[in-house]
Protein backbone atom coordinates (compact mmCIF):
# COMPACT_ATOMS: atom_id res chain seq x y z
CA UNK A 1 0.00 0.00 0.00
CA UNK A 2 2.58 2.62 0.97
CA UNK A 3 4.69 1.87 -2.02
CA UNK A 4 1.92 1.86 -3.88
CA UNK A 5 1.11 5.75 -3.13
CA UNK A 6 4.79 6.63 -3.54
CA UNK A 7 4.92 5.12 -7.12
CA UNK A 8 1.51 7.18 -8.19
CA UNK A 9 3.39 9.95 -6.40
CA UNK A 10 6.40 10.15 -7.85
CA UNK A 11 4.79 8.87 -11.52
CA UNK A 12 3.38 12.15 -11.12
CA UNK A 13 6.48 14.51 -10.29
CA UNK A 14 5.25 14.83 -6.63
CA UNK A 15 7.19 14.69 -3.50
CA UNK A 16 4.98 13.25 -0.21
CA UNK A 17 6.23 14.08 3.63
CA UNK A 18 6.01 11.47 5.57
CA UNK A 19 2.72 13.16 7.60
CA UNK A 20 0.96 12.75 4.66
CA UNK A 21 2.00 9.09 3.43
CA UNK A 22 1.14 7.66 7.07
CA UNK A 23 -2.67 9.03 6.59
CA UNK A 24 -3.06 8.17 3.56
CA UNK A 25 -1.47 4.70 4.15
CA UNK A 26 -4.11 4.35 7.36
CA UNK A 27 -6.93 4.21 4.84
CA UNK A 28 -6.16 0.98 3.31
CA UNK A 29 -8.15 1.78 0.24
CA UNK A 30 -5.74 2.36 -2.98
CA UNK A 31 -8.78 3.27 -4.87
CA UNK A 32 -10.04 6.29 -2.15
CA UNK A 33 -5.59 7.39 -2.00
CA UNK A 34 -6.15 7.53 -5.74
CA UNK A 35 -8.46 9.81 -5.99
CA UNK A 36 -7.34 12.19 -3.32
CA UNK A 37 -3.76 12.36 -4.79
CA UNK A 38 -5.30 13.13 -8.13
CA UNK A 39 -7.18 15.63 -6.58
CA UNK A 40 -4.14 17.07 -4.79
CA UNK A 41 -2.04 16.85 -7.53
CA UNK A 42 -4.28 18.52 -10.08
CA UNK A 43 -5.20 21.60 -7.81
CA UNK A 44 -1.98 22.19 -6.08
CA UNK A 45 0.47 22.36 -8.63
CA UNK A 46 2.78 22.18 -5.93
CA UNK A 47 5.68 19.72 -6.18
CA UNK A 48 6.23 18.91 -2.36
CA UNK A 49 2.51 17.85 -0.94
CA UNK A 50 2.14 18.43 2.81
CA UNK A 51 -1.20 18.52 5.66
CA UNK A 52 -0.90 22.15 5.35
CA UNK A 53 -1.36 22.32 1.40
CA UNK A 54 -4.62 20.12 1.73
CA UNK A 55 -6.00 22.61 3.99
CA UNK A 56 -4.88 25.52 1.88
CA UNK A 57 -6.73 23.67 -1.14
CA UNK A 58 -9.71 22.09 0.65
CA UNK A 59 -12.13 23.99 -1.23
CA UNK A 60 -10.79 22.72 -4.35
CA UNK A 61 -10.25 19.48 -3.49
CA UNK A 62 -13.84 18.98 -1.55
CA UNK A 63 -15.86 17.87 -4.73
CA UNK A 64 -14.53 14.21 -4.34
CA UNK A 65 -16.90 14.16 -1.10
CA UNK A 66 -19.49 14.17 -3.52
CA UNK A 67 -18.71 12.08 -6.05
CA UNK A 68 -17.80 9.11 -3.37
CA UNK A 69 -20.61 7.45 -1.25
CA UNK A 70 -20.90 4.83 1.19
CA UNK A 71 -17.48 3.59 2.81
CA UNK A 72 -15.47 5.06 0.18
CA UNK A 73 -16.71 8.55 1.33
CA UNK A 74 -16.39 7.76 5.16
CA UNK A 75 -13.07 6.78 4.33
CA UNK A 76 -12.67 10.61 2.43
CA UNK A 77 -13.96 11.79 5.67
CA UNK A 78 -11.18 9.74 7.82
CA UNK A 79 -8.46 11.22 6.01
CA UNK A 80 -10.02 14.98 6.17
CA UNK A 81 -10.16 14.75 10.26
CA UNK A 82 -6.67 13.28 10.46
CA UNK A 83 -5.58 15.89 8.86
CA UNK A 84 -6.91 18.43 11.04
CA UNK A 85 -9.81 19.43 8.77
CA UNK A 86 -13.24 19.27 10.12
CA UNK A 87 -15.23 18.21 7.04
CA UNK A 88 -18.62 19.56 8.13
CA UNK A 89 -17.48 23.23 9.31
CA UNK A 90 -16.20 23.56 5.61
CA UNK A 91 -19.51 22.33 4.72
CA UNK A 92 -21.06 25.19 6.39
CA UNK A 93 -18.73 27.73 4.44
CA UNK A 94 -19.84 26.53 1.27
CA UNK A 95 -23.87 26.05 1.79
CA UNK A 96 -24.53 29.08 4.26
CA UNK A 97 -27.78 29.12 2.84
CA UNK A 98 -28.41 26.10 4.54
CA UNK A 99 -31.27 26.18 7.59
CA UNK A 100 -29.55 26.57 10.62
CA UNK A 101 -29.43 23.96 13.19
CA UNK A 102 -30.40 24.20 16.65
CA UNK A 103 -27.13 24.54 18.35
CA UNK A 104 -28.31 23.12 21.62
CA UNK A 105 -29.04 19.47 19.80
CA UNK A 106 -26.39 19.52 16.61
CA UNK A 107 -23.29 17.36 16.85
CA UNK A 108 -20.43 19.25 16.40
CA UNK A 109 -17.00 18.01 14.59
CA UNK A 110 -14.52 17.30 16.77
CA UNK A 111 -10.82 18.29 15.75
CA UNK A 112 -7.44 16.65 16.52
CA UNK A 113 -5.01 19.42 16.64
CA UNK A 114 -2.43 16.89 17.34
CA UNK A 115 -2.25 12.99 17.32
CA UNK A 116 1.28 12.42 17.17
CA UNK A 117 2.35 8.91 15.88
CA UNK A 118 6.15 7.77 15.03
CA UNK A 119 6.57 6.47 11.44
CA UNK A 120 8.64 2.58 11.69
CA UNK A 121 11.94 3.42 10.88
CA UNK A 122 15.49 2.45 11.75
CA UNK A 123 16.93 4.65 14.74
CA UNK A 124 20.18 5.43 15.84
CA UNK A 125 21.77 7.24 18.44
CA UNK A 126 21.67 10.87 16.35
CA UNK A 127 18.17 10.48 16.58
CA UNK A 128 18.29 10.41 20.14
CA UNK A 129 20.77 13.58 19.71
CA UNK A 130 18.26 15.72 17.50
CA UNK A 131 15.31 14.61 19.45
CA UNK A 132 16.87 16.34 22.40
CA UNK A 133 17.99 19.35 20.75
CA UNK A 134 14.39 19.83 19.41
CA UNK A 135 13.32 19.62 22.77
CA UNK A 136 15.97 22.32 24.28
CA UNK A 137 15.24 24.61 20.92
CA UNK A 138 11.60 24.72 21.64
CA UNK A 139 11.55 25.19 25.25
CA UNK A 140 14.10 27.94 24.91
CA UNK A 141 12.05 29.97 22.74
CA UNK A 142 10.06 30.13 25.51
CA UNK A 143 12.01 31.03 28.31
CA UNK A 144 14.10 33.62 25.89
CA UNK A 145 10.76 35.52 26.55
CA UNK A 146 10.86 35.64 30.00
CA UNK A 147 11.84 39.33 30.88
CA UNK A 148 13.74 38.21 34.22
CA UNK A 149 16.23 36.33 32.19
CA UNK A 150 18.23 39.59 31.51
CA UNK A 151 21.88 39.57 29.80
CA UNK A 152 21.12 35.72 28.34
CA UNK A 153 24.42 34.38 26.93
CA UNK A 154 25.09 30.99 25.62
CA UNK A 155 27.81 29.29 27.86
CA UNK A 156 30.94 29.08 24.99
CA UNK A 157 30.20 33.44 25.90
CA UNK A 158 30.39 32.94 29.70
CA UNK A 159 33.74 35.53 30.78
CA UNK A 160 34.90 37.33 33.69
CA UNK A 161 33.66 40.87 32.60
CA UNK A 162 30.56 40.24 32.67
CA UNK A 163 29.19 40.24 36.56
CA UNK A 164 25.32 39.04 36.42
CA UNK A 165 23.97 37.35 33.40
CA UNK A 166 21.79 34.28 32.16
CA UNK A 167 21.84 31.14 30.83
CA UNK A 168 19.49 28.40 30.04
CA UNK A 169 20.22 25.14 29.59
CA UNK A 170 19.35 21.38 30.01
CA UNK A 171 20.35 19.57 33.72
CA UNK A 172 22.47 16.82 32.98
CA UNK A 173 23.56 16.22 36.40
CA UNK A 174 22.00 16.72 40.17
CA UNK A 175 24.08 16.19 43.41
CA UNK A 176 24.25 17.46 46.93
CA UNK A 177 27.38 18.47 48.71
CA UNK A 178 28.62 17.43 52.19
CA UNK A 179 27.80 21.09 52.94
CA UNK A 180 24.01 20.74 51.52
CA UNK A 181 24.05 22.77 48.44
CA UNK A 182 23.34 21.47 45.20
CA UNK A 183 25.41 21.20 42.41
CA UNK A 184 23.60 20.88 38.66
CA UNK A 185 25.83 20.34 35.73
CA UNK A 186 23.91 22.27 32.83
CA UNK A 187 24.97 22.53 29.21
CA UNK A 188 23.09 24.13 26.23
CA UNK A 189 24.07 23.69 22.02
CA UNK A 190 27.62 25.38 22.76
CA UNK A 191 29.22 23.70 25.73
CA UNK A 192 28.87 22.87 29.74
CA UNK A 193 29.55 24.02 33.29
CA UNK A 194 28.82 23.62 36.92
CA UNK A 195 26.14 25.22 38.82
CA UNK A 196 26.14 26.08 42.51
CA UNK A 197 22.94 26.61 44.51
CA UNK A 198 23.69 27.14 47.89
CA UNK A 199 21.33 26.79 50.48
CA UNK A 200 21.77 30.64 52.27
CA UNK A 201 19.59 31.47 48.96
CA UNK A 202 16.27 30.11 50.74
CA UNK A 203 13.82 30.97 48.16
CA UNK A 204 16.04 29.61 44.90
CA UNK A 205 17.04 26.34 47.08
CA UNK A 206 13.79 25.64 47.81
CA UNK A 207 12.82 25.73 43.86
CA UNK A 208 16.31 23.79 43.34
CA UNK A 209 14.77 20.87 44.88
CA UNK A 210 12.32 20.00 41.91
CA UNK A 211 14.68 20.20 39.82
CA UNK A 212 14.54 17.43 37.89
CA UNK A 213 17.26 15.55 35.35
CA UNK A 214 16.63 17.03 31.77
CA UNK A 215 14.81 19.79 32.90
CA UNK A 216 15.38 22.79 30.87
CA UNK A 217 15.73 25.98 32.68
CA UNK A 218 16.68 29.50 32.70
CA UNK A 219 19.26 30.73 35.63
CA UNK A 220 20.25 34.22 36.41
CA UNK A 221 23.86 33.98 37.09
CA UNK A 222 27.23 35.03 38.29
CA UNK A 223 30.28 33.86 37.94
CA UNK A 224 32.90 32.53 35.62
CA UNK A 225 33.14 29.70 32.74
CA UNK A 226 34.60 27.27 35.78
CA UNK A 227 31.74 27.77 37.88
CA UNK A 228 28.94 29.40 38.24
CA UNK A 229 26.35 30.54 41.18
CA UNK A 230 22.53 30.47 40.96
CA UNK A 231 20.41 33.55 41.69
CA UNK A 232 17.39 32.68 40.26
CA UNK A 233 15.85 29.91 37.97
CA UNK A 234 12.70 29.86 36.04
CA UNK A 235 11.16 26.88 34.11
CA UNK A 236 8.71 27.36 30.65
CA UNK A 237 5.99 27.02 32.43
CA UNK A 238 1.91 26.71 31.23
CA UNK A 239 -0.12 29.72 31.06
CA UNK A 240 -4.05 30.29 29.26
CA UNK A 241 -3.93 33.54 27.45
CA UNK A 242 -7.07 33.61 26.75
CA UNK A 243 -9.81 30.80 28.30
CA UNK A 244 -12.16 29.07 25.79
CA UNK A 245 -15.69 28.68 25.98
CA UNK A 246 -18.56 26.61 24.06
CA UNK A 247 -21.51 29.32 22.88
CA UNK A 248 -23.84 27.13 24.48
CA UNK A 249 -24.52 24.88 28.09
CA UNK A 250 -22.95 21.29 27.06
CA UNK A 251 -21.09 18.86 29.58
CA UNK A 252 -17.82 16.67 28.56
CA UNK A 253 -17.55 13.38 31.17
CA UNK A 254 -13.60 12.21 31.78
CA UNK A 255 -12.97 8.15 32.52
CA UNK A 256 -10.21 6.01 32.37
CA UNK A 257 -8.61 3.01 33.69
CA UNK A 258 -11.86 0.34 32.69
CA UNK A 259 -9.46 -2.06 33.12
CA UNK A 260 -11.33 -4.88 31.05
CA UNK A 261 -10.44 -7.99 30.97
CA UNK A 262 -9.39 -8.19 34.49
CA UNK A 263 -11.20 -10.49 37.18
CA UNK A 264 -11.02 -7.00 39.38
CA UNK A 265 -13.26 -4.97 36.34
CA UNK A 266 -16.35 -3.45 38.29
CA UNK A 267 -18.84 -4.45 35.58
CA UNK A 268 -21.55 -3.75 37.71
CA UNK A 269 -20.63 -0.62 38.80
CA UNK A 270 -19.69 0.59 35.10
CA UNK A 271 -23.34 -0.88 34.07
CA UNK A 272 -24.84 1.66 36.41
CA UNK A 273 -22.71 3.85 34.41
CA UNK A 274 -24.29 2.95 31.30
CA UNK A 275 -27.65 2.70 32.52
CA UNK A 276 -27.34 6.41 33.72
CA UNK A 277 -26.15 7.68 30.53
CA UNK A 278 -29.49 5.84 29.25
CA UNK A 279 -31.75 8.20 31.38
CA UNK A 280 -32.02 5.79 34.13
CA UNK A 281 -32.08 6.16 37.87
CA UNK A 282 -31.82 9.90 37.84
CA UNK A 283 -31.99 13.10 40.08
CA UNK A 284 -33.81 16.18 38.77
CA UNK A 285 -30.61 17.94 38.51
CA UNK A 286 -28.86 15.00 36.56
CA UNK A 287 -31.26 14.79 33.76
CA UNK A 288 -30.83 18.50 32.95
CA UNK A 289 -26.96 17.58 32.62
CA UNK A 290 -27.26 14.18 30.70
CA UNK A 291 -29.61 16.34 27.78
CA UNK A 292 -26.54 18.24 27.19
CA UNK A 293 -23.46 15.72 27.16
CA UNK A 294 -21.97 15.89 24.08
CA UNK A 295 -18.53 14.29 24.91
CA UNK A 296 -16.85 11.32 26.47
CA UNK A 297 -12.94 11.30 27.10
CA UNK A 298 -11.69 7.82 27.98
CA UNK A 299 -8.06 8.50 29.05
CA UNK A 300 -6.07 5.15 28.59
CA UNK A 301 -6.22 1.90 30.26
CA UNK A 302 -9.84 0.69 29.02
CA UNK A 303 -8.33 -2.94 28.83
CA UNK A 304 -6.25 -4.64 30.93
CA UNK A 305 -4.21 -6.48 28.53
CA UNK A 306 -1.96 -9.64 28.65
CA UNK A 307 1.59 -9.89 29.61
CA UNK A 308 1.58 -6.43 31.11
CA UNK A 309 3.76 -8.16 34.29
CA UNK A 310 4.54 -10.98 35.63
CA UNK A 311 1.72 -13.40 36.93
CA UNK A 312 -1.12 -11.47 35.32
CA UNK A 313 -3.07 -14.00 33.93
CA UNK A 314 -4.54 -15.70 37.16
CA UNK A 315 -6.04 -11.96 37.37
CA UNK A 316 -7.68 -12.09 33.96
CA UNK A 317 -11.57 -13.35 33.05
CA UNK A 318 -10.55 -12.64 29.35
CA UNK A 319 -7.32 -13.76 28.56
CA UNK A 320 -7.15 -12.36 25.07
CA UNK A 321 -6.51 -9.15 24.03
CA UNK A 322 -9.36 -9.15 21.09
CA UNK A 323 -11.73 -10.43 23.34
CA UNK A 324 -11.34 -7.53 26.18
CA UNK A 325 -11.85 -5.12 22.98
CA UNK A 326 -14.60 -7.09 22.19
CA UNK A 327 -16.22 -6.91 25.51
CA UNK A 328 -15.40 -2.80 25.82
CA UNK A 329 -17.12 -2.36 22.32
CA UNK A 330 -20.08 -3.73 23.69
CA UNK A 331 -20.30 -1.87 26.28
CA UNK A 332 -18.97 1.42 24.23
CA UNK A 333 -22.47 0.84 21.87
CA UNK A 334 -24.64 1.22 24.51
CA UNK A 335 -23.28 4.92 25.10
CA UNK A 336 -26.29 6.98 22.68
CA UNK A 337 -24.83 8.57 19.10
CA UNK A 338 -25.41 11.51 19.62
CA UNK A 339 -22.92 11.52 22.13
CA UNK A 340 -19.03 11.74 20.56
CA UNK A 341 -16.85 8.89 22.50
CA UNK A 342 -12.43 10.36 22.05
CA UNK A 343 -10.60 7.29 23.57
CA UNK A 344 -6.19 6.96 23.65
CA UNK A 345 -4.50 4.47 24.71
CA UNK A 346 -2.82 3.07 27.82
CA UNK A 347 0.40 0.88 28.90
CA UNK A 348 -2.08 -1.75 29.41
CA UNK A 349 -3.59 -1.42 25.68
CA UNK A 350 -3.17 -3.19 23.16
CA UNK A 351 -0.32 -0.70 21.78
CA UNK A 352 3.18 -0.42 22.21
CA UNK A 353 4.07 0.70 25.48
CA UNK A 354 6.91 3.52 23.95
CA UNK A 355 4.84 6.96 23.77
CA UNK A 356 4.09 8.25 22.17
CA UNK A 357 1.04 5.44 21.77
CA UNK A 358 -0.49 5.24 18.87
CA UNK A 359 -4.32 5.03 18.31
CA UNK A 360 -5.97 1.16 18.98
CA UNK A 361 -5.53 -0.48 15.52
CA UNK A 362 -7.88 -2.50 13.77
CA UNK A 363 -5.52 -5.62 14.95
CA UNK A 364 -7.09 -6.08 18.42
CA UNK A 365 -9.54 -3.47 18.53
CA UNK A 366 -11.24 -4.31 15.31
CA UNK A 367 -15.20 -4.18 17.01
CA UNK A 368 -13.44 -0.51 18.26
CA UNK A 369 -13.63 0.85 14.56
CA UNK A 370 -16.81 -0.26 13.73
CA UNK A 371 -18.44 2.55 16.31
CA UNK A 372 -19.67 5.60 14.02
CA UNK A 373 -19.41 8.04 17.51
CA UNK A 374 -16.04 7.08 18.50
CA UNK A 375 -13.12 8.40 17.70
CA UNK A 376 -9.75 6.59 18.61
CA UNK A 377 -6.49 9.03 19.06
CA UNK A 378 -2.60 8.67 19.85
CA UNK A 379 -1.26 9.11 23.89
CA UNK A 380 -0.96 12.02 24.02
CA UNK A 381 -3.24 13.89 21.87
CA UNK A 382 -4.93 17.49 21.64
CA UNK A 383 -8.77 17.63 20.41
CA UNK A 384 -10.75 21.08 20.12
CA UNK A 385 -14.09 20.47 20.80
CA UNK A 386 -17.07 23.29 20.82
CA UNK A 387 -15.48 25.03 18.07
CA UNK A 388 -17.92 26.76 15.61
CA UNK A 389 -16.92 29.40 12.48
CA UNK A 390 -14.82 32.16 13.83
CA UNK A 391 -14.80 30.63 17.26
CA UNK A 392 -11.84 28.58 18.53
CA UNK A 393 -13.26 25.67 21.12
CA UNK A 394 -12.14 24.24 24.20
CA UNK A 395 -8.71 22.38 23.59
CA UNK A 396 -8.33 19.31 25.88
CA UNK A 397 -5.02 17.71 25.99
CA UNK A 398 -5.12 13.99 26.76
CA UNK A 399 -2.49 12.03 28.35
CA UNK A 400 -2.85 8.56 29.90
CA UNK A 401 -0.34 9.58 32.84
CA UNK A 402 2.61 6.73 32.88
CA UNK A 403 5.29 9.54 33.58
CA UNK A 404 3.59 10.60 36.79
CA UNK A 405 5.11 7.51 38.76
CA UNK A 406 8.36 7.87 38.42
CA UNK A 407 8.38 11.92 38.86
CA UNK A 408 6.38 11.43 42.00
CA UNK A 409 9.84 9.29 43.30
CA UNK A 410 11.95 12.21 42.32
CA UNK A 411 10.48 15.61 43.79
CA UNK A 412 10.56 15.31 47.72
CA UNK A 413 7.73 17.64 47.95
CA UNK A 414 5.38 14.80 46.22
CA UNK A 415 7.03 12.15 48.13
CA UNK A 416 6.02 13.46 51.30
CA UNK A 417 2.48 13.93 50.50
CA UNK A 418 2.30 10.67 48.74
CA UNK A 419 1.59 11.99 45.56
CA UNK A 420 -0.51 8.74 44.34
CA UNK A 421 -3.15 10.07 46.23
CA UNK A 422 -2.94 14.22 44.54
CA UNK A 423 -2.37 13.62 40.89
CA UNK A 424 -3.31 16.69 40.11
CA UNK A 425 -0.19 18.03 41.88
CA UNK A 426 1.88 15.78 40.01
CA UNK A 427 0.21 17.34 36.89
CA UNK A 428 1.12 20.69 37.66
CA UNK A 429 4.96 19.90 37.51
CA UNK A 430 4.27 18.49 33.70
CA UNK A 431 2.67 21.86 32.80
CA UNK A 432 5.67 23.90 34.77
CA UNK A 433 8.02 22.03 32.52
CA UNK A 434 6.24 22.19 29.36
CA UNK A 435 6.44 18.52 29.16
CA UNK A 436 4.41 15.37 29.59
CA UNK A 437 7.58 12.71 30.53
CA UNK A 438 10.69 15.15 31.09
CA UNK A 439 13.16 12.37 32.91
CA UNK A 440 14.96 10.29 29.93
CA UNK A 441 15.14 6.76 31.23
CA UNK A 442 12.23 6.43 33.41
CA UNK A 443 10.23 6.19 30.15
CA UNK A 444 10.19 3.98 27.22
CA UNK A 445 9.69 6.81 24.28
CA UNK A 446 10.63 6.66 20.95
CA UNK A 447 12.96 9.31 20.29
CA UNK A 448 11.45 11.88 17.27
CA UNK A 449 14.77 13.65 15.13
CA UNK A 450 12.37 16.74 14.18
CA UNK A 451 9.89 17.42 16.68
CA UNK A 452 9.46 16.23 20.83
CA UNK A 453 5.50 15.01 20.93
CA UNK A 454 5.70 14.96 24.77
CA UNK A 455 6.45 18.66 24.54
CA UNK A 456 3.26 20.54 25.51
CA UNK A 457 3.55 22.74 22.52
CA UNK A 458 0.09 24.36 22.67
CA UNK A 459 -1.37 25.03 25.74
CA UNK A 460 -4.46 23.36 26.70
CA UNK A 461 -7.82 24.53 28.38
CA UNK A 462 -7.96 21.15 30.15
CA UNK A 463 -5.50 18.29 30.47
CA UNK A 464 -7.00 14.97 31.11
CA UNK A 465 -5.13 12.04 32.87
CA UNK A 466 -5.74 8.60 34.16
CA UNK A 467 -3.32 6.14 35.85
CA UNK A 468 -3.29 6.50 39.12
CA UNK A 469 -7.11 5.53 39.88
CA UNK A 470 -7.80 8.76 41.48
CA UNK A 471 -10.04 11.58 40.95
CA UNK A 472 -8.89 14.71 41.45
CA UNK A 473 -9.66 18.43 40.14
CA UNK A 474 -7.86 21.50 40.43
CA UNK A 475 -6.48 24.78 38.48
CA UNK A 476 -3.20 26.03 37.36
CA UNK A 477 -2.29 29.03 35.83
CA UNK A 478 -5.95 28.56 33.98
CA UNK A 479 -5.88 25.34 32.67
CA UNK A 480 -8.27 23.18 34.46
CA UNK A 481 -6.93 20.17 35.38
CA UNK A 482 -8.69 16.29 35.53
CA UNK A 483 -7.77 13.31 36.87
CA UNK A 484 -10.01 10.32 36.73
CA UNK A 485 -11.02 7.51 38.79
CA UNK A 486 -11.14 3.78 37.53
CA UNK A 487 -13.42 1.07 37.03
CA UNK A 488 -11.15 -1.30 38.68
CA UNK A 489 -10.83 -2.73 42.32
CA UNK A 490 -7.78 -2.99 44.58
CA UNK A 491 -5.15 -4.88 43.25
CA UNK A 492 -2.75 -6.81 44.80
CA UNK A 493 0.62 -4.37 44.16
CA UNK A 494 -2.00 -0.89 44.89
CA UNK A 495 -2.35 -2.84 47.96
CA UNK A 496 1.31 -3.96 48.39
CA UNK A 497 2.17 -0.49 47.78
CA UNK A 498 -0.60 1.43 49.81
CA UNK A 499 -1.93 2.69 46.81
CA UNK A 500 -5.90 2.67 47.60
CA UNK A 501 -8.21 3.63 44.55
CA UNK A 502 -11.04 5.97 44.27
CA UNK A 503 -12.99 4.18 42.11
CA UNK A 504 -16.51 4.81 39.90
CA UNK A 505 -16.30 8.60 39.89
CA UNK A 506 -16.87 10.39 36.99
CA UNK A 507 -15.52 13.76 36.79
CA UNK A 508 -18.55 16.21 34.38
CA UNK A 509 -17.51 19.36 33.29
CA UNK A 510 -19.61 22.32 32.04
CA UNK A 511 -17.47 23.62 28.52
CA UNK A 512 -19.60 26.55 28.82
CA UNK A 513 -19.02 27.74 32.03
CA UNK A 514 -15.94 25.20 33.03
CA UNK A 515 -17.35 24.29 36.33
CA UNK A 516 -17.09 20.77 37.06
CA UNK A 517 -19.08 17.76 39.42
CA UNK A 518 -18.27 14.57 40.18
CA UNK A 519 -21.08 11.17 39.43
CA UNK A 520 -20.51 8.59 42.31
CA UNK A 521 -21.07 5.14 41.16
CA UNK A 522 -19.39 3.15 43.77
CA UNK A 523 -21.24 0.68 46.28
CA UNK A 524 -20.78 3.57 48.70
CA UNK A 525 -22.48 5.91 47.10
CA UNK A 526 -23.14 8.95 48.75
CA UNK A 527 -26.65 11.38 48.33
CA UNK A 528 -25.55 13.64 46.09
CA UNK A 529 -22.68 14.55 43.45
CA UNK A 530 -19.66 16.51 44.66
CA UNK A 531 -19.79 20.42 43.68
CA UNK A 532 -16.29 21.34 42.67
CA UNK A 533 -15.32 24.98 43.87
CA UNK A 534 -12.84 27.65 42.57
CA UNK A 535 -10.65 29.68 45.18
CA UNK A 536 -7.98 31.30 44.27
CA UNK A 537 -6.84 29.10 42.03
CA UNK A 538 -7.59 26.27 43.54
CA UNK A 539 -10.62 23.82 42.97
CA UNK A 540 -12.13 21.81 45.82
CA UNK A 541 -14.65 19.46 45.31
Amino acid sequence: MVQNILKIFIEKGFLLDKEMLEFLSELKDEDVAHEIINKIAIVSKQKLITKSLVDQNFEKIKPILFELDGDKKKLVDKFFVNVSISVEVKKEIVYSQEPEVDKESEIRPIKVISSPVNLAQKLVVRDFVRHFRSRYKFLKELLQQKTELDNLTSIDKINSNKRFFSIIGIVTSKKTTKAKNILLDVEDLTGKVKLLINQTKEEVYEKSKEILLDDVIGFKCSGSSDFLFCNDLFYPDSHVKEKHRSDRECYTLFISDLHIGSTMFLEDRFNKFIDWINGKDLTESQKEILKKIKYIFIVGDSIDGVGVYPGQEKFLKIKSIKGQYEKLAGLLRKIPEHITIIMCAGQHDGVRVAEPQPPIGEDFGEELHKIPNLHLVSNPSIIEVESTLGKTGVKILMYHGASMHPIIGEIEELRLINGHHHPAKVVKHLLLRRHLAPIHGDMVYIPNPTEDPMIIKEIPDIIATGDLHKTDIDKYNGILIVCSSCWQSITPFEEKVGNMPDPCKVPVVNLQTGSVKILDFSEEQSDGDKVCEEKEEEIKC
